[in-house]
């Protein structure tokens, strides 16, 4: 990358800094238009805003290292080299808890990943899951608010939480995994790490194909038990950290597998699920992993708050040679989660060090809290000028998308075709061993044991639905578990 191409704050040279991306010459901006949400959210954050504390999290530096070819799928600089080594920064965080949770929740972790590249900085913000609770970016904010404190008693509450997932089939997936042994992982290095969306690459040919990532544990998969994790609350609150920081600091360097599974657009539009379905996983056997390289955490950070607390990831940030798809959820995250680091952080939060792409970068964004950098000193601040030198480089430019010609409307998420929320959730259940499948049903009765109030029958019959059409056998047993009594005839 030249020192004086255009980029975005994160250091992605780009080319188009005054048409917006549009469905046709005439037609609508499309929501991916990340260009022109980093500019106007910048300029109306031009004057200082407040900031809002994160959610407790763990992370570490280090280095990811390609170990096979993919070239045939991405020209990402990145990947085209075996034994390329890439500065990484991975930060794992638990999702519904405050900062003074403990890390034994039962809870999906976080794994956000920042590569620091010379096209710029690359952000892979994924869970410890290879689904979501939602497909539609839309019941993000419902979903949360049913994970935080009822309004009223300022308390956790099992009965927002079920009653929401009683209501939304689409999140039984999720929930089975979760109520596994998964759900409580024993510290961050033994659990896998997931981009849970369905993302694209793009080769040096221009053609496009859409990926899964896929980061295996090296350690190997180790969890708690629900009981085990019950009991860790009480001895310590901040373990999963503590695992991380020492073994580090002991020279015992944590390390994940990458791995990706393909999939071409013609396969994407003929294939039996919807390939951007984030409830959805793609099978291996039609999918088989392909390697990539090694991911290895080996720096401690000097300053917690510097550099893990002030962390600021969005998926917003691709880097040439990976892009986006038609993941609705996805599509969501390129706007929030940029707009989440603005209010967080500041508009200038990718000044902060650990979050600075260390090549060039060069825009037009100005002023703001905690601009650090010279603030682009006497040079102009607008685009086209005829003061500075700072140019676009046609061979970034990203192939053209086809769109369906379709009508533009809301449609039913769940409609005909998009609606069998129970076949991966049962043939997950089904491929448990016996003592894992005890934990899960234990972990599911006494978390639902923990609804109340007058709609509990009503919201526990809903869920038990749920689980009946997942497995009779988990019904059965997760009905048992709760005193309910069921007729077998019924089930004919």
């Amino acid at each position: 990358m030249k020192d004086n191409n255009l980029t975005t704050a994160s250091g992605r040279p780009y080319v188009d800094h005054e048409d917006s991306l549009t469905a046709g010459p005439r037609g609508p901006i499309l929501l991916e238009d990340y260009i022109l949400h980093e500019k106007m959210a910048h300029f109306n954050r031009e004057r200082i805003p407040e900031r809002v504390v994160h959610a407790k999290g763990s992370g570490a530096h280090g280095t990811f290292t390609v170990t096979n070819d993919i070239s045939k799928y991405t020209k990402a600089k990145l990947f085209n080299e075996i034994g390329k080594q890439t500065p990484v920064f991975l930060r794992f965080s638990t999702v519904g808890g405050e900062k003074g949770s403990a890390d034994s929740e039962r809870d999906p972790r976080g794994f956000a990943l920042k590569f620091y590249t010379e096209d710029g900085n690359w952000d892979l913000v994924g869970n410890n899951t290879p689904v979501f609770f939602i497909k539609d970016p839309k019941k993000f904010s419902d979903f949360i608010h049913t994970q935080k404190r009822d309004p009223r008693t300022n308390m956790k509450s099992p009965t927002m939480v079920w009653d929401f997932w009683s209501l939304n089939p689409e999140s039984l997936h999720q929930v089975m995994i979760l109520m596994t042994d998964r759900g409580t992982p024993n510290g961050y290095r033994h659990m896998n790490g997931y981009g849970s969306h369905t993302f694209s690459m793009i080769n040096s040919n221009n053609e496009r194909h859409y990926v899964k990532f896929h980061f295996k544990t090296a350690q190997g998969i180790q969890n708690l038990t629900g009981k085990q994790a019950d009991e860790m609350r009480s001895k310590d609150m901040d373990f999963a950290q503590r695992d991380l920081y020492e073994s580090i600091e002991n020279g015992n360097f944590p390390k994940w597998n990458l791995k990706i599974q393909v999939m071409t657009e013609d396969q994407s539009k003929t294939y039996h699920l919807n390939p951007f379905d984030l409830s959805k996983v793609w099978p291996h056997g039609d999918f088989p992993l392909i390697d990539v390289g090694v991911l290895e955490l080996n720096q401690n950070p000097n300053n917690y708050f510097q550099d893990v607390e002030q962390a600021a990831f969005a998926p917003a940030h691709i880097v040439d040679g990976i892009g986006f798809s038609p993941d609705k959820m996805l599509q969501g995250r390129l706007l929030s989660y940029p707009d989440a680091q603005r209010y967080r952080l500041g508009t200038n939060y990718e000044q902060i060090p650990v979050n600075r792409c260390p090549y060039a970068t060069n825009n037009y964004q100005r002023d703001g809290q905690m601009r650090i950098d010279g603030n682009g000193g006497s040079n102009p601040n607008y685009y086209p000028n005829s003061f500075d030198n700072i140019q676009t480089d046609s061979s970034y430019k990203e192939p053209a998308k086809q769109l369906d010609s379709v009508l533009a409307d809301r449609f039913d998420r769940n409609a005909e075709g998009e609606n069998d929320h129970y076949t991966q959730p049962g043939n997950l259940f089904r491929l448990l061993s016996q003592q894992d499948k005890e934990n899960t049903i234990n972990n599911i009765v006494g978390a639902m044991n923990g609804i109340d109030g007058p709609k509990r029958e009503e919201i526990i019959n809903r869920q038990l639905c749920h689980w009946f059409r997942a497995d009779v056998n988990l019904g059965m047993a997760i009905a048992k578990g709760l005193n309910i009594q069921i007729d077998p005839s019924l089930l004919r």
